[in-house]
């Protein structure tokens, strides 16, 4: 029985970036397409993983150094911004600290996905019932103009867990050019980056043994079956991860094992047997190439705050 392929859109931007990245040579896709309900389950089993050590030591950070920030930042009012809040785990290290501390500030995360930022906010209401919080759904730097058009209060800006490092040391620079062009004199700025250490820990942290890392990356290609029509034999692609200790780039793709051709958007994209997609960049810094980042940004270095075992760092900028 011959069967006849369901029309699908291409003018959403999930849609239009895959078939742009998918017609570039080499393939490539954006990393933030793994974040579907079954990528969020997927990540969240990533970060309880053992070799997964990002997350546990961030939180070591915050929950090691809470005061130390609170201190840093001072007793005047401010508006604590989260750049990408996600579910707030690590955050709430800090907002439940402020609030016994009775700081006076009003938390406002920011997130493209509204579904997330519902969720955060219902979440907070329950839990830290005297939090002041206000959800902004969409662009960065969009919703950063927005506050600066309506409020003069301090800035203190979050933007954690290392995803600096999903951008190219251009990109990255780039935008914290843009982030210092939205901020005001006296605005402080805590980012987070994940330092140079032993390769070998880190392809454990993007390559564990028990393959939840490469299940989150091919439910990339089961996305695409289910949203865009396509027909990934997902069985025919593997997971690789490579890590460059010159370069620091950590690098993920999704190789085809064969020679095939594939179906979506009602087009064909052919793929040469072990070619690849780059699907993800996790970039590690040394402790200078960050403060280089700073200086060249127009950014003063406040203070740099690491974990037990130094392989993570968040560090305090000011404008």
């Amino acid at each position: 029985m011959i069967q006849t392929r369901k029309h699908c859109k291409i003018d959403t931007p999930f849609a239009k970036d895959v078939l742009s990245g998918l017609q570039s040579m080499p393939k490539r896709l954006s990393s933030k397409y793994f974040y579907d309900e079954k990528g969020d389950k997927l990540f969240q089993s990533i970060m309880e993983m053992p070799e997964y050590y990002l997350t546990d030591a961030e939180y070591d950070i915050f929950e090691s150094y809470r005061q130390h920030i609170l201190n840093l930042i001072g007793d005047q009012p401010f508006d604590l911004i989260e750049l990408g809040a996600g579910d707030g785990y690590k955050t709430k290290v800090l907002l439940r600290h402020f609030l016994v501390q009775d700081a006076d500030f009003k938390y406002l995360p920011i997130d493209i996905s509204k579904n997330v930022l519902l969720e955060l906010e219902q979440d907070l209401n329950e839990n830290l019932p005297r939090l002041k919080v206000e959800g902004l759904p969409g662009d960065y730097f969009e919703m950063l103009e927005q506050l600066n058009n309506k409020s003069k209060i301090r800035k203190v800006i979050l933007f954690i867990g290392a995803n600096i490092g999903n951008l190219t040391r251009a990109e990255a620079l780039h935008f914290l050019q843009k982030l210092h062009q939205n901020m005001s004199k006296g605005d402080l700025l805590l980012i987070g980056f994940d330092l140079k250490k032993d390769p070998e820990i880190i392809l454990k942290a993007y390559n564990d043994s028990a393959g939840i890392t490469a299940a989150f990356n091919l439910n990339l290609l089961h996305r695409m079956n289910r949203e865009l029509n396509a027909d990934f034999d997902v069985k025919a692609f593997k997971h690789w991860e490579t890590y460059n200790p010159i370069s620091g780039e950590t690098k993920s793709y999704l190789v085809s094992k064969k020679k095939q051709n594939i179906h979506l958007l009602d087009e064909t994209i052919h793929f040469e047997a072990w070619e690849a997609i780059d699907v993800e960049l996790s970039q590690k810094y040394s402790l200078s190439e960050i403060e280089n980042f700073a200086k060249n940004t127009g950014f003063q270095v406040i203070k740099h705050l690491f974990d037990q075992q130094y392989y993570f760092v968040d560090t305090i900028w000011q404008k």
